[in-house]
C-alpha cells in the first residue's frame, strides 16, 4: 500500500464518528474535541466534493475516491500527533469505501479494502437518522434515509467494527457519546 494511505500510529484512542448523510455527526465530533478538549479530524471529502460542484457543478465520480481516502488519511495522521488522549474522526474510508458501494453499482476495490483492515480504530459511533434532514449541494438521499442508515450498520458488522449506536436529540447523543468515550478512556487507562 502507497504510504499516502497509511495510518500513522497514535497514543491515543481513535473514535469514528460513522453514519449517513445528514445525521449529526460533525456537529457531534466538534462537541466531543471541544468536551474532550482534544482534536477532531474533519470530513475531507466535504470540502473536496464542495469546491468541485463550485468549480465544475460535478458530483463525486470514481476517480475521487483515492484523493478522498488520502486526503482523509493525511488529516487524520496530522491531528493525531495533536489529540490528547483521543481523536474524533468525522467519517473515515470505511464511509467512502460505504458510499462509493451504493453510488457505484458493483464497486470492489482492493486497495479499499486493504485500507479498513490495515486501519485501527477504538470504536464507531454510529448516528442514526432522527435528525432533521438538512439539504446542501452534496447530499441527495433524504427519502432514502432509513435504507441509508442499513447500510452503514451492515458495514460495520461486514468488517467486524466495534460500534455504538446515537439516537435522540443533539444534547442526549453528545451525552452518551461522553459516557461511552469515558468508559473506554478509563478501560484502556488513558
Amino acid at each position: 500500500m502507497e504510504e499516502t494511505l497509511v495510518q500513522k500510529d497514535s497514543d491515543g484512542l481513535k473514535i469514528v464518528v460513522y453514519g449517513p448523510e445528514s445525521t449529526g455527526k460533525t456537529t457531534l465530533a466538534i462537541q466531543l474535541a471541544k468536551h474532550f478538549n482534544t482534536q477532531w479530524v474533519p470530513e475531507f471529502a466535504r470540502d473536496y466534493l464542495q469546491e468541485k460542484y463550485d468549480n465544475c457543478s460535478e458530483a463525486c465520480e470514481q476517480k475521487d475516491l483515492i484523493p478522498i481516502a488520502k486526503g482523509q488519511i493525511a488529516s487524520e495522521n496530522r491531528l493525531a500527533k495533536k489529540a490528547n488522549k483521543v481523536l474524533f474522526v468525522d467519517t473515515n474510508v470505511l464511509q467512502t469505501y460505504t458510499y462509493a458501494k451504493v453510488y457505484y453499482e458493483g464497486f470492489t476495490s482492493k486497495v479499499f479494502e486493504e485500507i479498513i483492515k490495515a486501519h485501527q480504530y477504538d470504536l464507531y459511533l454510529l448516528t442514526y437518522i432522527d435528525t432533521p434532514w438538512e439539504e446542501d449541494d452534496l447530499r441527495d438521499k433524504p427519502e432514502e434515509r432509513e435504507y441509508m442508515y442499513e447500510i452503514f450498520e451492515a458495514s460495520l458488522k461486514d468488517n467486524q467494527q466495534p460500534y455504538e449506536v446515537l439516537k435522540g436529540t443533539k444534547q442526549q447523543r453528545l451525552q452518551k457519546a461522553i459516557a461511552i468515550v469515558e468508559n473506554l478512556l478509563k478501560e484502556y487507562g488513558k
